[in-house]
């Protein structure tokens, strides 16, 4: 069963485009990790200090093995808020079809 981890973060407007590249090393790191499909950590394109979380493991375990080895950011932008939840997938099939 594969995993996603989706939602939003909210952070100082004047400090989400350094707290995006601040994570960059967490994504180009999930490029080469085997079992995780995707990562994503953007800016959202509508609300000046909202950052869009995109996670895509295919398990659960792949997921939680990418976590323990991931390097850890130096954030110096505060999380004001968020909304990010897990989702188990349990099929996926075509998305227009």
């Amino acid at each position: 069963m594969s995993v996603i981890v989706a939602g939003k973060l909210y952070v100082d407007p004047e400090g989400r485009g350094r707290f995006v590249e601040e994570h960059r090393v967490i994504v180009e790191a999930a490029r080469s990790h085997p079992g995780c499909l995707g990562l994503s950590i953007s800016p959202g394109p509508v609300e000046p200090g909202r950052v869009k979380n995109f996670e895509h493991g295919e398990s659960q375990e792949a997921l939680g093995a990418f976590r323990t080895v991931v390097p850890r950011p130096s954030v110096s932008v505060d999380i004001k808020g968020d909304q990010v939840l897990k989702h188990e997938i349990s099929h996926t099939g075509p998305s227009f079809g």
